[in-house]
């Protein structure tokens, strides 16, 4: 029996299990891809708002010549951190179901990719699966077709197409921008009355004159109802048009799924903002010797718990189960 076990390799799971370390616990870390696949997952181009200090886990620390690090420079450190640090990690294997014992441990259902069924037990679990796997989903006639994504990785394939942009967060204005550099033809479709107050400072007046220029058409209040193989269907307050299209991003932005904590027994708060009841000092949930780090501890807005705050869960947690060991 192991007696702490970390779903989700990403840095805040990493970070619990540098802590677990410190209390003599080795966890096993059990991750349904690959280390740190979320941040994998950002744009190859992307560059951090943080500066690298306040990316540091497990006091390494995470050296670059920028001001802020980049997507490669932080997979390489938190690849290397866990390297160094001899964490157990079973990549590419999934937990299922976390199912309570009679004795108060729990039985955590494990699922390879090959499909194969495996069960771990353990006295403790840590549950830090991040979001990126469950975008926001439009619901819309067309959202499924091959042309539509929810992740934007780099530019160059879109060269000479017309791509519209769903959304108006730092994610979209930053594909918006890379898109128009790599000579797509680009549209960003906006719900919102004017600009995010999110946008980086530094970026937004560059968009807004590459917009007043006619270099990307901005349409504000306005939402895409309808995808069609070459076409979408553009309502702007309340009429619509049809714009020729070869792709779509939709950058909604993204979910934690929290389906497997309330299977496993997990209150919720009495809310529509989806947060399981936790001790905020502790970071353990009603049920006891499961608990949270990252965003899942977030509502529906997964902006409220960054890597920064996130990878102080860690903390809180050994110390809480060091209490319960002495």
């Amino acid at each position: 029996m192991e007696e702490a076990v970390i779903i989700g390799a990403g840095p805040c799971g990493l970070s619990a299990a540098l802590e677990l370390q410190k209390i003599g616990i080795e966890p096993l870390i059990i991750e349904k891809e690959s280390v740190v696949h979320s941040i994998y997952l950002y744009p190859a181009n992307l560059q951090f708002f943080s500066t690298a200090e306040l990316l540091e886990i497990g006091n390494y620390p995470f050296s670059t010549p920028n001001e802020k690090p980049t997507r490669a420079e932080a997979l390489t450190y938190y690849r290397n951190v866990a390297n160094r640090s001899g964490l157990h990690i079973r990549p590419y294997h999934e937990v299922i179901a976390i199912e309570a014992q009679p004795d108060g441990t729990y039985a955590l259902t494990v699922q390879d990719r090959f499909k194969h069924i495996s069960t771990v037990t353990t006295k403790y679990v840590i549950v830090a699966t991040g979001y990126f796997d469950y975008p926001n989903l439009l619901g819309i006639p067309g959202e499924q077709l091959p042309k539509v994504t929810h992740y934007f990785r780099e530019a160059h394939p879109y060269t000479g197409t017309k791509v519209a942009v769903i959304g108006g967060s730092n994610s979209a204005i930053d594909a918006a921008m890379e898109l128009l550099r790599a000579g797509a033809d680009v549209t960003v479709v906006y719900r919102g009355e004017t600009y995010s107050p999110s946008i980086k400072p530094w970026v937004r007046p560059v968009f807004e004159s590459m917009v007043n220029k006619g270099l990307i058409t901005m349409r504000f209040r306005s939402r895409v109802t309808s995808i069609s193989e070459s076409a979408i269907i553009v309502s702007t307050d309340g009429a619509e048009e049809q714009l020729d299209n070869d792709f779509v991003l939709a950058l909604t932005g993204f979910r934690p799924d929290r389906s497997m904590l309330r299977e496993a027994g997990v209150a919720f708060r009495g809310d529509d903002q989806e947060i399981p009841l936790f001790n905020p000092d502790t970071m353990e949930t009603s049920s006891p010797g499961i608990y949270i780090a990252g965003v899942i501890a977030s509502g529906r807005n997964a902006n409220e718990v960054f890597i920064e705050t996130g990878r102080m869960h860690g903390r809180f947690i050994a110390s809480h189960i060091a209490g319960k060991r002495s």
